[in-house]
């Protein structure tokens, strides 16, 4: 069996890794664009939801393959989740480069809800982004037994960002101006 090259992700992990979370954080202390935009921003947290949903589809799908020991489809959807999440990355962007955040208006016991989905998302969405690249690139360089090992935390934890980012979509979405 031909030996697969190691290579050294570790500085394009740590570097992607910081730069995504402080471009995530940076925008919530940019002033609104003042800008004309030539379209209707509304139509991007719906975007991405959608990115999100075909994430965890993806995720899912993953998982099944890979269950079922069909490695080549496994890799295929885990590439397809980290297109669909780069998509909504860019996505996610773009909205809160252009437009101030929106407050979630509910009232009650579903307001906590939200806010314990809110947070609880956005925290793991900081962990998942070094997670899921030190597992990709473990599985790139054939270092399976370390591979699984991340996996098992991996997986869980992005499937939960994924989908919870369209149940918040979906609590806020009335409050969308």
């Amino acid at each position: 069996m031909a030996e697969t090259k190691q290579r050294n992700y570790t500085p394009l992990i740590i570097g992607l890794s910081i730069a995504i979370n402080v471009l995530v954080a940076v925008l919530f202390f940019l002033p609104e664009y003042e800008g004309e935009i030539a379209f209707d921003v509304t139509l991007l947290p719906r975007l991405n939801a959608i990115f999100n949903s075909f994430t965890f589809v993806f995720l899912l799908a993953a998982l099944y393959f890979v269950k079922q020991k069909n490695i080549t489809l496994h890799k295929r959807f885990i590439l397809a989740a980290f297109t669909s999440t780069t998509f909504f990355l860019l996505s996610y962007v773009t909205y809160h480069y252009l437009t101030e955040s929106t407050s979630y208006g509910g009232e009650g016991p579903l307001k906590y809800v939200y806010f314990f989905i809110l947070i609880t998302h956005i925290l793991l969405a900081i962990v998942i982004v070094p997670l899921a690249l030190i597992t990709v690139t473990r599985g790139f360089n054939m270092q399976v037994e370390k591979h699984r090992k991340i996996a098992r935390w991996t997986m869980p934890l992005w499937l939960y960002v994924s989908l919870t980012g369209v149940i918040v979509y979906l609590m806020i979405a009335p409050y969308y101006s």
